[in-house]
């Protein structure tokens, strides 16, 4: 992978690659700008098959971190660490303790939390080596029940956008993955009294847990969750699942759910859903909910306050809606023209000094 060429394609900072022998730790810390604050991005741990695909995760995973934050309003930049290993083997004290080792190396110009298996008993052994972490037990705790939440919200106003209402009621809906996020989005959408709700997993512990949590939710196997009719497509895993395969199957009218960097081609399937009348809720607006919660432990954190910033995720979806049409984008590229030009904008107003 040619490193360099990408990162100043797309504006990076650092990329930082770091080793402990002792433990095993190897990972990625990717900082893409820093320009409304200090960079904040989870850690994720996984089981990558090469190192390349380690690094382009990273790579886009922050920079999706920077424009979720400059769209949700908040004064920190994107990044994002990503660790290389499997996650029943790996994890322990020693290993956690190593990786906040690290990021205290960074001296607070990267601030983690959690992500795909790694969590908030994790980053107590991170918290004993370095402050600049969020998301802890004693504090705001675990942020998949806010992102769920936002995401939640996020759907209200696609539904609206479409429907004309933003009623969950009546509405069906087929969600891909049930980890965290996607078990916590079910829960809300059957507390709204959504008519149907389909889902799919690979683990077999997690299909477990909603076979006694949620009798009524109809499990489907992985790939037949694409042609599935329902109003709502909501992807809650990994990242790049519309792209040329995916795309031409669905039979939803909306895809919203919390999972990062979703369309594999942003420009190429954006378009593609344009095209065929889909909308999308961009993934780092809709799933900014566990970002504006861990945001609230850096002012303070207050439970109210964070829940009152995560529901202004619907609000947000509309204006976003509603530069796509003004400008005839799709609403990813839309996103990002409403990112880019906060941050525009506070690197003029931060161009000259003023002491605190």
């Amino acid at each position: 992978m040619k490193k360099f060429e990408y990162m100043e394609k797309h504006g990076y900072e650092q990329l930082v690659f770091f080793h402990d022998a002792e433990t095993g730790l190897k990972g990625i810390t990717c900082i893409h700008n820093t320009t409304l604050g200090p960079a904040l991005g989870g850690t994720r741990l996984w089981h990558y098959d090469n190192e390349d695909d380690a690094t382009l995760d990273v790579l886009r995973l922050a920079r999706g971190m920077t424009y979720k934050a400059a769209a949700a309003g908040l004064n920190l930049g994107g990044g994002k660490t990503v660790l290389m290993g499997d996650a029943e083997k790996v994890k322990s004290e020693g290993y956690f303790r190593g990786l906040g080792r690290y990021v205290q190396s960074l001296n607070g110009r990267y601030i983690t939390a959690e992500d795909i298996n790694v969590h908030a008993k994790d980053l107590d052994f991170v918290n004993m080596e370095t402050d600049y972490v969020v998301g802890l037990q004693h504090k705001s705790g675990n942020p998949s029940p806010m992102t769920a939440l936002g995401v939640f919200h996020g759907i209200r106003a696609s539904l609206q956008e479409v429907f004309g209402s933003s009623d969950i009621e009546g509405k069906t809906f087929s969600v891909q993955g049930v980890g965290q996020t996607g078990d916590y989005l079910i829960g809300y959408l059957q507390e709204a009294k959504a008519k149907k709700i389909y889902y799919t997993e690979i683990n077999e512990k997690h299909i477990k847990k909603m076979e006694e949590k949620y009798p009524d939710v109809e499990f489907v196997e992985p790939d037949k969750i694409y042609d599935l009719e329902v109003d709502v497509f909501a992807p809650c895993a990994l990242g790049a699942v519309m792209n040329d395969d995916t795309i031409p199957r669905l039979n939803c009218k909306i895809v919203a759910g919390t999972a990062n960097n979703v369309p594999e081609d942003e420009e190429k399937h954006g378009n593609m859903l344009k095209e065929r009348n889909i909308l999308y809720a961009p993934d780092f607006v809709i799933n900014a909910g566990g970002l504006i919660n861990v945001y609230h432990e850096l002012q303070g954190y207050n439970r109210d306050n964070a829940v009152n910033d995560i529901r202004k995720i619907y609000d947000r979806m509309l204006d976003i809606y509603k530069l796509a049409k003004e400008n005839d984008v799709h609403t990813q590229q839309a996103a990002k023209l409403f990112a880019k030009e906060r941050i525009k904008t506070i690197s003029t107003v931060r161009s000259n000094f003023i002491k605190r």
